[in-house]
């Protein structure tokens, strides 16, 4: 026999029954333990009786203790119903919170092989438990996860939408979350306009539905609930405009790359003969696949070449390194604009007396390297429209003047930087009435792609003017995203869409 107390404490759950002894078989600890005598309402009719048919053993495995499994050997009452009208003339007695009709588990030990298939799946989730000598299978993880009951919450005011790739560009799959508590809602098996409408004319109550620039959710919400304020996620509104940008930024590529006094390497000039090589071709109607075979090129580099309208749209800065010469950049740059020929050996005293605690072959390197050059070297496009979609304060001042410079060489590059600007105060703001004062100025300016990304403003306008007004967004349905990303590469795309929704819901 062992003390009661120390049994409470560790078998908190068996509380409702009687233990007569814990025996240690060495690998399995084996607690025989009885129910209490006592009446019971029978669970067909309600009658309460105390007459005992006979009595059955049961063996239930529980949860581990001491890292050693536990099994229950448990002796229930088979009583018998005294209503004579009753169907059910003998029934068998259930410990609530111990024992379920044919379990062979404890609930406990049933919700941690839920849980943790749940955040590991199948194959992951049954190799923990073995490591907690709780020996299942995987196939026993799954199936007690799929048989696990999502609770449905009430129908989100707010509500956000957005697809998630089961298979990138074959199959996708349409999430939905509360957008003010990132509750998870529920999950559809596609993303067409039909199965979203039917889930929202079943779940009636949603006044805001926030959404990206998708067409085909618009119009599902419109049918669905169509008295609900569609709300464009600011992110792909700005992603929108960079696309916009990026196009204008290559277009007037010509104007902000020339410059006097800029420097030409080796590398530039290999890139400009290769650029004018594919474009003759090309003009004299040879194909993408002659030209790398007259050329002696890979097919892509060919390629890469063709969609490039200029040369200059090629050529990014060289990446270096920070290096202890950096700090006296500037310095550097000055006095070789003031007195080009002046000696290295100068220049090193002059940052030395500054602080600079390298050695003199480490400032050779990066003046022959061109980074203390006065004319500096053109970022490339893409660079270019992160420079001017970043706030202009989280800029060094190296670059906001460089940025300054090469946005005043065009006048069309002027304009833009103006437009974005004024777009990201709409923005940040939350000035979504100021929205067709902006589209009217774009209209007067020579800018083809702010024009394109105007109009597709028009075309979605409340919804674009209530991103712009209203609080909510689609950051939460982001972060839920990256947690299916999550799930799915524990599975390895080999499980179903229905285990993928039950772990996306439950987890």
């Amino acid at each position: 026999m062992c003390d009661t107390g120390f049994l409470k404490v560790v078998f908190p759950h068996l509380d409702a029954v009687i233990i007569d002894r814990v025996v240690d078989e060495g690998p399995v600890v084996r607690v025989v333990a009885r129910t209490r005598a006592g009446p019971l309402p029978c669970p067909q009719c309600g009658t309460v009786t105390t007459r005992v048919h006979g009595y059955h053993r049961r063996h239930l495995a529980d949860l581990p203790v001491g890292g050693r499994p536990v099994m229950i050997e448990l002796t229930v009452r088979r009583l018998v119903c005294d209503n004579l009208r009753c169907p059910r003339q003998t029934f068998r007695e259930q410990v609530p919170g111990l024992t379920e009709h044919y379990a062979r588990r404890t609930p406990s030990l049933g919700a941690l092989i839920t849980w943790v298939g749940v955040l590991l799946a199948g194959r992951a989730g049954a190799g923990l438990l073995r490591r907690l000598a709780v020996a299942v299978s995987r196939t026993t993880v799954l199936r007690l996860l799929l048989a696990t009951p999502i609770t449905a919450g009430p129908t989100p005011e707010v509500l956000s939408v957005d697809d998630v790739a089961l298979r990138r560009r074959h199959r996708y799959a349409t999430v939905l979350i509360d957008a003010v508590t990132h509750r998870r809602v529920d999950v559809l098996p596609d993303r067409h306009a039909t199965t979203l409408t039917a889930w929202l004319c079943d779940h009636p109550g949603v006044r805001v539905v926030c959404r990206d620039g998708s067409a085909a959710y618009a119009e599902a919400i419109r049918h669905g609930a169509p008295d609900a304020v569609q709300v464009s996620d600011r992110w792909h509104v700005w992603h929108n405009l960079a696309h916009a940008v990026e196009t204008t930024v290559v277009a007037h590529s010509t104007c902000w790359h020339a410059g006097p006094g800029r420097t030409t390497s080796a590398r530039q000039d290999r890139t400009r003969s290769r650029h004018a090589a594919v474009h003759d071709l090309l003009a004299q109607g040879v194909g993408l696949l002659e030209c790398a075979r007259r050329l002696g090129w890979a097919l892509n580099t060919v390629k890469r070449y063709a969609r490039a309208e200029s040369a200059e749209s090629l050529q990014g800065p060289p990446q270096y390194r920070r290096t202890l010469v950096d700090p006296y950049r500037e310095h550097l740059r000055h006095r070789r604009e003031d007195e080009p020929g002046v000696a290295v050996t100068r220049l090193l005293a002059e940052i030395r007396a500054q602080g600079y605690p390298g050695s003199a072959t480490l400032l050779v390197r990066s003046l022959t390297q061109g980074r203390a050059d006065p004319a500096r070297t053109p970022p490339s496009p893409r660079r270019l429209v992160a420079w001017l979609m970043s706030r202009p304060e989280d800029l060094p001042d190296h670059r906001r003047r460089h940025l300054n410079d090469l946005v005043a060489r065009c006048p069309q590059m002027t304009v833009l930087a103006a437009r974005i600007g004024e777009f990201a105060t709409l923005l940040t703001g939350r000035r979504g009435e100021d929205l067709d004062a902006w589209i009217k100025t774009v209209r007067d300016d020579d800018l083809p792609a702010l024009h394109a990304f105007a109009h597709g403003l028009e075309n979605d306008h409340k919804a674009v003017v209530a991103g712009l007004t209203l609080p909510y967004s689609n950051g939460p349905m982001e972060g839920a995203n990256t947690k299916v990303k999550m799930i799915k590469r524990q599975m390895y795309g080999r499980a179903g869409f229905p285990l993928l929704r039950q772990r996306i819901l439950l987890l």
